[in-house]
């Protein structure tokens, strides 16, 4: 039991939550969800989905001097699909960002709709005003996707889930250009008759401590009553990120509260974006929440790697 008190305390919830909800919108917007978060010039900026009164998605940003309040959000989308590629026809979702050390921009990736289904695409920017689209970089159906910050052994690394044989399996995969991929491989399967056992996804962008990659992902269990989404840890080898060290036997953040238990999607707690304060230790979890509003919560990443290093799986 100790275990289980420890893992379902370790993340705590804003109490200002939600922090970002469809009726501060300057536009009208059915929802808004599944932010990426990033620090520019001292303010945190969540790049965040917003879907409109057709059902199609886009991105738009909102800026906070501390990340949690005073909210300044752009009166006008900030990536909208482009009409003229054909991957996007349906819309964009579900950003995730990662400063690039070797391109010397944000790297953008994000699901993209296409007649094929959904893909996962890169952009990239400096300012999160202008983006230079890469394209598509997998084929459909692929979804929640995140490069690495650094380039790993001289590749780069990216996690996705792709959906094979019906399977939806957390994977990872390497590109000398950010365009020919291989070297595929499953990362983080379901587990069978666990709170993860029909779908795992990455969360937030990998972030890199002294003992390993921190991957936040999200686990899927189908109910009587829908799918429950909760949130989940691994550790990566910093050197070897397709080697597991470790792995949370339980979830650690679960929908509980009513914004995160009544909404488009029911029973839904969705991370997208990850902010670390070394200094402070903070880690901040930015996340969807029932596919309607924007939630925020926070642990310190000594927490987190103490809990992995004593409770978490070898896999």
């Amino acid at each position: 039991m100790e275990s289980s008190s420890r893992s379902h305390s370790l993340f705590r919830r804003y109490e200002g939550n939600p922090i970002l909800r469809p009726d501060q919108w300057p536009y009208p917007a059915n929802s808004v969800f599944n932010p990426a978060a990033a620090r520019v010039d001292g303010r945190v900026l969540l790049l965040v989905r917003v879907e409109d009164l057709r059902g199609f998605s886009h991105l738009a940003l909102a800026s906070s001097d501390d990340g949690l309040t005073d909210w300044e959000i752009h009166p006008e989308p900030v990536f909208l699909p482009d009409p003229e590629r054909s991957e996007e026809h349906w819309g964009i979702e579900d950003p995730r960002v990662v400063w690039c050390e070797d391109l010397g921009q944000f790297a953008v990736t994000y699901v993209s709709f296409s007649r094929g289904g959904p893909l996962v695409s890169l952009a990239l920017t400096r300012d999160f005003r202008h983006f230079e689209r890469r394209g598509p970089l997998v084929p459909p159906e692929d979804k929640d996707a995140a490069l690495f910050p650094r380039k790993v052994k001289g590749r780069y690394a990216l996690i996705h889930r792709p959906i094979v044989r019906g399977e939806a399996h957390i994977w990872i995969s390497f590109s000398p250009d950010l365009q020919h991929w291989g070297d595929h491989r499953i990362l983080l399967p379901t587990r069978p008759g666990s709170w993860d056992c029909h779908r795992v996804g990455l969360g937030p962008q990998p972030i890199e401590t002294p003992e390993g990659w921190l991957v936040i992902y999200h686990g899927v269990r189908l109910t009587a009553s829908g799918s429950l989404y909760r949130v989940g840890l691994a550790l990566l080898d910093l050197e070897e990120p397709w080697r597991v060290i470790r792995r949370s036997p339980e979830w650690v953040l679960g929908p509980q509260q009513p914004y995160e238990l009544v909404g488009d999607v029911p029973g839904v707690v969705f991370p997208t974006g990850a902010l670390w304060d070394r200094e402070t230790d903070e880690l901040r979890l930015y996340y969807g929440a029932a596919d309607r509003c924007v939630g925020v919560a926070t642990t310190r990443m000594a927490d987190v790697l103490d809990y992995l290093r004593e409770y978490g799986e070898e896999e």
